[in-house]
Order: structure tokens, then sequence, then C-alpha cells
């Protein structure tokens, strides 16, 4: 049942705001994999805690680890053995659809697997088909796609395999992940267009290195990853990036000042691409010890930016190029056809319906400014289009998102954020 809608707050007064942020999606739910499996109890320190997060919990524990709050704040991770049959709700995660049917296949029995009915047309085929060819049996009735069955045996004789990673790069994640746990690894080759987000697979890589893995990345479109043991890990989970953007380009729209602390100075998010596009926009950017500071005096204009290893950050950088001095041209994004929406399709039906002159392209979007009118904002079920709708809010008084609840996809307490960062104590202006 869709939530509420949700009045997005407005604001003719500059931001000015500390936003902290909670953690990682990407980087939680790569370190509960890796956790459920390793070779004692691991601590994730401030995980984030959102519907995809949870899941994954839920998914795992299926798997037989135990997941246990610990200290408010913090889980700890013990590895354990699957019992019975069961049933994984992937939800909308992408995540939980890809990187846990690898995992699944050491088990000792059928684990089955369905989602949300949007799930069910996000691409698997490439991944089933991986794991076939290294030795899992499968029953999908030929779909390629959600629901499906892993028919684990215990062990999987792992080796090397090619597929074509082009729809998403987590397919190459969630064999990583796995890999150490097979008899003979897993070596990845890569065959087809460039893998969108590079990032997200160097985060998968760094985060296999923590847990003491070895794997080699050295050579372009191949990652080899050896057999054994996985060491327990105790990991901070760094703030979520991505969720960051929004926040900040507050700060273009309102011409005020934002800063996220605990900005990492080196990281594998591909959310830290936003601190170069909004420094191009014309934000005065600043990364230093107290986290990651973006004011705006003045207007702030159009961007031409290539988002193919950042594409989550298309529907907010799409929002503030609807609000810009000058036109936009979107980039390397064909793939996020595929994601919770068709985002392309969804951007341009949305800011086309405010105003904005919108084309879609063969890998993107130009977008041309107009002056906007207050309508309803849909958001098809993904949590990104949310967080387009408020940052449009902020400088069209009347702007209406539908389904605001779906952001607890990655941020249950977005609304909340957002209306602190506006002075105001709660969100405003949800309707049933």
């Amino acid at each position: 049942m869709p939530s509420p809608d949700w009045t997005c707050p407005a604001t003719t007064e500059p931001v000015d705001a500390v936003v902290d942020l909670p953690g990682s999606k990407s980087l939680t739910n790569r370190f509960l994999v890796l956790a459920a499996r390793a070779s004692g109890v691991s601590r994730l320190r401030s995980p984030l805690r959102s519907r995809d997060t949870l899941l994954m919990v839920g998914a795992l524990r299926g798997l037989g680890a135990e997941v246990e709050e610990v200290d408010g704040d913090d889980w700890l991770v013990t590895p354990g053995e699957t019992q019975g049959e069961p049933l994984v709700d992937c939800g909308l995660a992408g995540t939980v659809m890809r990187f846990v049917p690898p995992l699944a296949a050491l088990a000792h029995g059928p684990v089955h697997f369905d989602g949300d009915p949007q799930a069910r047309t996000r691409p698997m085929g490439p991944a089933l088909e991986a794991m076939r060819a290294l030795g899992v049996r499968i029953d999908d009735d030929g779909r390629g796609a959600l629901p499906f069955t892993v028919r684990g045996a215990g062990s999987v004789r792992g080796g090397a395999v090619t597929l074509d990673a082009s729809a998403s790069s987590q397919f190459i994640s969630a064999l990583l992940l796995s890999g150490p746990h097979y008899d003979h690894g897993v070596t990845i080759h890569h065959d087809g267009k460039p893998v969108p987000s590079q990032p997200h697979i160097d985060m998968t890589v760094e985060a296999l290195r923590d847990a003491g893995a070895d794997v080699d990345d050295t050579e372009p479109n191949l990652w080899r990853v050896e057999p054994g043991p996985l060491n327990p890990l105790d990991v901070q989970i760094e703030p979520d990036l991505s969720n960051a953007a929004p926040f900040l380009a507050a700060a273009l729209v309102t011409r005020g000042r934002v800063r996220v602390p605990g900005w990492p100075q080196h990281t594998t998010q591909a959310g830290d691409e936003i601190r170069d596009i909004l420094d191009e926009m014309g934000a005065d950017v600043s990364l230093a010890r107290d986290g990651l500071t973006v004011s705006a005096v003045d207007g702030f204009g159009g961007v031409d930016v290539d988002l193919h290893d950042a594409s989550e950050l298309t529907p907010v950088v799409a929002a503030l190029a609807a609000l810009a001095e000058g036109p936009s041209l979107i980039r390397g994004v064909a793939h996020i056809r595929g994601h919770e929406t068709d985002r392309l399709a969804a951007l341009a039906r949305e800011l086309g319906a405010l105003g904005a002159i919108v084309t879609e392209t063969e890998d993107g979007l130009h977008i041309t400014p107009r002056p906007l009118s207050p309508t309803t904002f849909h958001t098809y079920a993904d949590h990104r289009m949310v967080m387009a709708g408020a940052v449009i809010g902020l400088a069209v008084p009347g702007v209406v998102v539908e389904d605001v609840d779906t952001v607890a996809k990655t941020l249950p307490t977005f609304t909340t954020l957002w209306a602190g960062m506006l002075g105001r104590h709660r969100a405003e202006g949800r309707t049933a």
C-alpha cells in the first residue's frame, strides 16, 4: 500500500545547517555478507538501518547467521548453518537479490528468492547464468529474474567465468563476495560494454581485503579472488555519500551552506563524485577534518557530466539541472533504466510535468530549465525520486511528493533530516 504523500517544505531563506547522515547502504550490505561466513564474530559499527539493510539482515538470518544489536548502534554478526528451506525477501534491493544467491549456493538445501513486483523486472539473467557456469543449480523456469530457487549443495566448485555485467556492476560484486568460499575461488571476466559504477566494484574489492581475502584486480575487466577463510571484521561504516547529495544540493538551491560531518578523506563510495559536480555548477566546496561543506551565494549553472560511475546521483543532479541558469547534459547512465524504475523515463516525465524541457537521449538526459509550477511528483517506488522531488520543492512551493516513505529503502529518516536542515522540528505536509 502506498505511503502518505508529502508536501515538500519550500524556503526563501538560505539554509545554514549541519546534517549528520547514517551509514552507507552499500558498505553495510557488503560487510554483512562477508561477516555472515567469516571465521568468527564480526562487529559492524554504526551500520545503516533501512529497508535494504534490514532485508539483508533477514536474508542472512535465513541462511543461519545471527545478527544482534549491541550498544544501541552496532551489530554483532555470528556465522551459522542454514536450517530448513528459507524464503529470502529481496524487496526492491539489488544488493539482496544479487549478493545473497551466490552465498545461498553454499547452503545444504534449497533457498527460495522473491521480492516486490518491481523487483521481478530487474535484470538477473547474467548473474544466474554465471552461477550455473560455476556449478550452482538454479530453478528459474528460464525467466532470468525473480522468483527463483538456488539449490544449495553445501559447496560450489567455482573457477573461471565470463559474463556481461554492463547492466549492473553488482553481478561482479556478488560473485567476488562469495568467491573465497568456493573450492577454486572465482575468476571473473567481463565481456561487454564498460561496467557501470566501477567504484562499487572497487568498494567490494577493498571490503574483501579488509576481511583478509586475496584479490587480484590488476587487469582491466578481470577479477580473481583466491579460496580461503575470511577474518572477522571490526569496521566503522562511513556516512552514505549518495544520500548526502540532496542535502548538499540544498545549499545551491537556497544560496546557503550545508556541512556533512564525517566525510571521508579517502573512499570507494561513488557518491563522493558529488563534490566535483557541485563545484562545476558553481558551489564553493571544501573538504576538511570537520567534514564536507558546500556553500553558494549566487545562482548556479548547468552541467555537462558523465555519471556512468556514479549513476545513483542522477536524480538529484537532474533536479538541480531543472533549477539551474542554463541547460545541462547528463551522460553515461543508460543502465539506470533497469534500476528501481526506469529512472531516465521517470525523471523526464516528472521534471517535464513541472515545466522543464527534458529530452531523453540514448544514455542520459538533456535538461533545459524553464519556470516551474507545482504538481505531484511521482516516485515509482524509487527512493532517489523522493530526494529529487524534495530538491525541486525547496524552490517551487506546493510540490507534493507521492509515496514519500519509499525513501526508507536507504534513508528512513529523510523527511525528519530535511525538516531539521530547514530549522524545523518535524516533517511537514504529510497527507493520507
